[in-house]
């Protein structure tokens, strides 16, 4: 038996939808009312470590997704309390959804990542990271009168789509020789400029709108910070990785 933590977002329902002919596989959701159809579903909060005890019972892997708590020291200890529940009820092996650079950089985004990688290496279970890039779903650059506008200098990215990262998710829970391992998925490099050229529309190069989390992001991206690339999603993968120019043209 397979179970999936926080089944019910959007990354849980899409594992859970390649899992459903291969495996046995049960939702572990906070509010079952908003769990996926059509599985077995129990309570597994993670703040109540009791009701994650319950939800891991009788796993032999576990799909730990982690927390949507953006705040670093309450995700770590959601994933604190999911490791330790694992622990407890003693399933098989867990596969981790970390961040890029987490096993490298402890503080900002990686912060509990960085942490649960650490905790989840020291709890004995046999175990399965999955360093994820920000998912390209969120980045789709839209066209507006006729222009595409962007700020980030003109830089790559290295998005992936949540379709190809739950893809891999599922092979992983489902395959062999994975345990110990870690994997950094990167998407294949797009930068706005290319886009733009392939839609035959003009580029423009626009100042951050306001200071917020975006305009963090924005200037990450000038640097260069997400141009790193590693052939870890593809080779998961078995195929190439969607591209972003694939998803936008017509």
């Amino acid at each position: 038996m397979i179970v999936i933590s926080a089944a019910s977002g959007v990354l849980g329902r899409l594992v859970i939808d390649r899992l459903r002919t291969r495996a046995d596989v049960v939702a572990a959701v906070r509010d079952p009312a908003r769990a996926p159809e059509g599985v077995p579903v129990r309570r597994g909060d993670y703040d109540d470590p009791a009701s994650l005890r319950t939800a891991f019972e009788g796993a032999a892997r576990l799909l730990l997704i982690s927390s949507p708590e953006l705040d670093p020291a309450r995700r770590t200890a959601h994933h604190l309390a999911a490791i330790a529940a694992a622990v407890d009820v003693g399933v098989g092996a867990v596969a981790y959804t970390s961040f890029l650079d987490a096993d490298t950089v402890a503080t900002g985004m990686t912060e509990a990542h960085h942490a649960t990688e650490q905790a989840l290496m020291r709890s004995g279970l046999p175990y399965t990271v999955l360093r994820h890039p920000f998912y390209s779903d969120a980045f789709v650059p839209r066209v507006s009168d006729g222009v595409l506008a962007g700020s980030t200098g003109g830089r790559g990215l290295n998005t992936a789509f949540r379709s190809d990262l739950a893809e891999v998710a599922a092979d992983v829970l489902t395959g062999e020789g994975h345990e110990g391992r870690a994997y950094d998925l990167t998407g294949p490099l797009w930068t706005h400029p290319q886009l733009a050229e392939a839609l035959g529309v003009p580029y423009r190069e626009v100042p951050d709108a306001a200071p917020g989390p975006m305009a963090w992001l924005n200037a990450r991206i000038r640097t260069g910070a997400l141009e790193r690339q590693t052939p870890d999603l593809e080779r998961l993968l078995g195929h190439p990785a969607k591209t972003m120019l694939s998803h936008v043209l017509p």
